[in-house]
């Protein structure tokens, strides 16, 4: 048995959050001098890029001891912009740190990560960081933590620059927020990034919540399996190589072919996903086109969300924003040697199905050694079978459902529930590629027979305004296309098309002389 502490340090854009990380990482003795942001030498901000723009893009993992607990630290973007690779370090947290500044207060961002740290239960403990800077107000902060965040967590006060306050801080969050666990038991443990090594080769960073790994051990990835050929463990400041990894720990493994979410060993239960999937998406283009493909594949695999997907010969990703755009720019130049352009961004758009609608194709009358009928209807997304399990081996039927899916995230079909009505194969000639290859085909006939109505991504918004601004913002959010739902006199939640926000939030400041406050996030499509 031992005492860990997975520790996620979060925040909005420049509340100090990787200072704060440095500050911690200082004085546990981790690193012998304080990094700075703005001179692009911090501890955790290793990307190239990271460096030169001053933010946090990837998520970055310290490790140091406190008494008897070892802490993990992971310092995660602040940028809404990357906020799908905050999500990824949620699945494996076992508290966090919700820095926010003395001078700005809370802000939107804050907001969206401290509703979904109580969503999903994971304790948190509010810092409010740059005490020492004019204009610092820690009782209206205070005031803010407790009404705008509407949380009771224990607030603590004090600069990651001067250093003032921060060894109550870690006193509270390792006596508060560190979990006992054991190396007995199977194996489990989640990938949360995918990094490439020197030699293009992939390495897996997994949070072990059970059991241990060794160099050498053949592991279960899912339905499949994998052996590790090398593992490393983080500890201080890197992480070296190790035989083994245990427990609690975050490890770097090597020779798994993995992607993000996926389990290592014994799987946990379903998390549900918690932040918006992206709502824009634009065509990158490079004279080197297929330089152009395999680098955005391996993007893909450390940013899912990017959703990499064909739409006849261009290749179109997803975005949250425009910085993001500008990173994947940055990214393809520096790590890949490519020069890419742009078309304009544009938003995304999914479809519905109007009724249902039902396909079948039989052996002998398509060109598999396969049968396979299915219905769709409008539900949730599930896979279903009407058909007896055994009536197909179970590599047959994973192949169906993981092709069903692939299809309809491609296709962009949502809220669609699918069922497999007919089965057949013949022995020993069919294989789990047949249905595969038949699958997409059966689908798409069904989904053209239900019929399909295009939906575009709607945001729910918060506003805070002066009270005299009221008439005119109102008549702003009918020129864009929102609905307010429940109105005050300087606040107003309700619904926008998520293509109207940016044009929002230009006209906001000069609609409220710089006063007003726009937070939103994905709610629907419609």
């Amino acid at each position: 048995m031992s005492r860990t502490l997975n520790l996620g340090v979060l925040a909005h854009v420049d509340a100090g959050k990787t200072s704060l990380t440095e500050r911690l990482l200082h004085t546990a003795g981790v690193i012998d001098a304080l990094g700075s942001v703005d001179a692009g030498n911090t501890q955790t901000d290793s990307l190239a890029l990271e460096r030169q723009r001053g933010i946090t893009i990837k998520s970055a993992v310290a490790s140091f001891t406190v008494d008897d607990v070892t802490v993990n630290l992971i310092d995660t973007p602040g940028h809404p912009d990357f906020i799908a690779e905050v999500e990824r370090v949620l699945d494996v947290l076992d508290g966090a740190v919700l820095v926010v500044s003395a001078v700005e207060g809370v802000q939107a961002q804050t907001r969206v990560l401290m509703r979904t740290l109580r969503r999903l239960g994971i304790p948190t403990v509010v810092f409010v960081n740059k005490m020492d800077r004019r204009g610092a107000d820690g009782p209206r902060v205070a005031r803010d933590v407790a009404e705008k965040l509407e949380t009771d967590a224990p607030i603590f006060f004090g600069s990651a620059i001067t250093g003032d306050g921060v060894d109550d801080l870690v006193t509270a969050i390792v006596r508060s927020l560190a979990v006992t666990v054991s190396a007995d038991g199977p194996l489990s443990g989640t990938v949360f990034k995918v990094e490439r090594g020197t030699a293009g080769e992939k390495i897996a960073l997994v949070r072990l919540f059970s059991g241990t790994v060794r160099t050498r051990d053949r592991v279960r990835i899912g339905d499949g399996e994998g052996k590790v050929t090398a593992v490393a463990v983080f500890e201080g400041g890197s992480a070296p190589r190790r035989r083994v990894a245990t427990a609690g720990q975050i490890a770097k493994l090597w020779g798994l072919d993995v992607r993000i979410g996926d389990t290592i060993g014994a799987a946990r239960p379903n998390r549900v996903h918690h932040f918006a999937r992206p709502t824009l998406e634009t065509v990158v283009e490079s004279r080197d086109r297929a330089a152009l493909h395999a680098a955005l594949q391996q993007l893909a695999e450390q940013d899912p969300l990017i959703n990499l997907r064909l739409d006849g010969d261009d290749l179109v990703v997803s975005l949250y924003g425009e910085v993001q755009r500008e990173v994947i720019e940055a990214t393809l130049a520096l790590e890949h040697g490519l020069a890419v352009t742009f078309r304009e961004t544009r938003t995304i758009r999914v479809r519905r199905l109007r009724g249902v609608g039902e396909a079948v194709r039989f052996i002998g009358a398509n060109p598999y050694p396969a049968t396979i009928g299915l219905r769709v209807e409008p539900g949730p997304e599930e896979f279903r079978l009407e058909v007896e399990l055994g009536s197909l081996p179970l590599a047959f039927f994973k192949a169906v459902e993981e092709s069903v899916r692939d299809t309809l995230s491609t296709d962009r079909i949502h809220d669609c529930t699918v069922t497999m009505t007919h089965s057949g194969y013949y022995s020993p000639v069919s294989a789990a590629g047949d249905f595969r290859g038949l699958a997409p085909i059966v689908l798409r006939e069904a989904v053209r027979r239900a019929g399909t109505v295009t939906c575009e991504p709607v945001h729910r918004f918060w506003l805070e305004i002066p009270e005299e601004a009221l008439s005119a913002v109102l008549v702003a959010l009918g020129k864009v296309g929102a609905v307010p739902l429940t109105t005050t006199s300087t606040v107003l939640e309700g619904q926008i098309p998520a293509a109207r926000v940016h044009e929002l939030q230009r006209r906001l400041p000069s609609l409220t002389r710089g006063e007003g406050v726009l937070e939103s996030e994905f709610d629907h499509y419609a």
